[in-house]
């Protein structure tokens, strides 16, 4: 058995792990292979390619770049034809990760959708679209499934892999320790993201937010976990630029998420990770005002956070575009420090939201649903 699968970015990459550790366990002579990172690679998937250099944001960085993104697609689409496996399973990533489905249903290859489009939040008719493409979706979050139910879609929802995958790796006091966090000052987490344009568009306004918030709360230290697709030395430079002290880890991301009082995040998969971990979060979104623009005339949702999404309710405070100021980033972070209310409440809601992700063992369940999908095909 030969199983593809495809993930863009980093947030694919770590589901990609999980499910390739899964399959292995279950059917050890499955031949992995795909577009991935380093986490998948580590698994036991053959890369093509390595999604790092490739992975971008937003419609207007996405026109900049389409030609190496056409000529990815061109190889990997090679690389299908020379290896015929026997199913190729998308990981997120819906605007490539579809291209590559329709190369790959010309070539007779089975597709199955893990995470498919957000068709719930807008473009609602791509899940017909996608229906006919993907013979197999399964889904993260439960609110995604009815829009493809009525598509015709065959999709379900077995729990959520961030609960298995979102684990500190020590107990919080040894991580303050490992971190040499002070024990008499709040910790704050900068989380930026993954992509090096969030890290331009956001990354400043948090190291300028960071500066306001030392103002009248010096007994703040921030940390930063570099994620390992971004340049630290970009990094570096920006918090040289802005005048603050920031302490830049590596290792043990978790730990440092449980053992952090708050943080100011980036909207995505990392908001999520701190929610399961019990740590509250101001969450910032800011796109090019071109990207921006499109999406304000496309998306219509009332809030773009995971957590937020999953209880239907602005409980958690979301910065969009122009909000994104220090003084809002500094209110708002301020209310979310060990005792106060506002904080309380928040963290309450947060093992609400987490409850919807359902049971653990979810990454189990999707390789076991893929493994059969595979084998039934490759019966046909």
């Amino acid at each position: 058995m030969k199983i593809m699968l495809s993930a863009g970015e980093a947030s694919g990459d770590v589901h990609g792990e999980n499910i390739a550790r899964a399959i292995l366990s279950m059917a050890p002579e499955t031949e992995l292979i795909g577009f991935g990172g380093t986490r998948m690679e580590n698994a036991g998937v053959r890369l093509r390619q390595n999604f790092a250099d490739y992975s971008v944001m937003g419609v207007w960085e996405v026109l900049v770049n389409i030609r190496r993104l056409f000529k990815l697609l061109n190889d990997l689409t090679d690389f299908m034809r020379e290896e015929q496996p026997d199913m190729l399973v998308l990981i997120d990533y819906p605007d490539f990760n579809w291209r590559l489905a329709k190369k790959a249903k010309a070539l007779g290859i089975p597709v199955f959708s893990y995470i498919p489009p957000s068709a719930w939040a807008w473009r609602k008719g791509r899940a017909k679209d996608c229906a006919r493409i993907a013979d197999e979706f399964i889904a993260i979050f439960p609110h995604e499934l009815p829009v493809y139910e009525a598509a015709g879609a065959k999709i379900s929802f077995v729990g959520n892999p961030l609960v298995d995958a979102v684990r500190p790796e020590m107990p919080r006091e040894k991580a303050r320790r490992f971190f040499k966090m002070p024990a008499d000052k709040t910790i704050v987490l900068l989380l930026p993201g993954s992509r090096k344009q969030e890290i331009e568009l956001l990354l400043p306004s948090m190291l300028a937010g960071a500066k306001k918030i030392l103002e009248d709360r010096p007994d703040t230290v921030f940390y930063l976990p570099v994620a390992d697709t971004v340049s630290r030395e970009r990094i570096e430079e920006l918090i040289e630029a802005a005048g603050v002290s920031v302490t830049l880890t590596t290792e043990k991301r978790y730990s440092l998420m449980a053992a952090a009082d708050a943080a100011m995040a980036t909207s995505g998969t990392v908001v999520m990770e701190a929610a399961l971990l019990g740590l509250p979060c101001v969450v910032l979104y800011r796109l090019s005002p071109l990207s921006y623009a499109i999406g304000k005339m496309l998306v219509h949702v009332d809030n773009f956070s995971l957590p937020n999404i999953l209880l239907n309710e602005s409980f958690q405070r979301e910065l969009l575009q122009d909000e994104v100021t220090p003084e809002n980033i500094a209110s708002e972070l301020k209310k979310l420090y060990p005792g106060e209310t506002h904080r309380q409440e928040v963290t309450a809601k947060l093992k609400l939201a987490c409850q919807k992700l359902g049971a653990p063992g979810a990454s189990g369940r999707v390789a076991e649903r893929i493994l059969n999908a595979a084998r039934e095909f490759a019966a046909k």
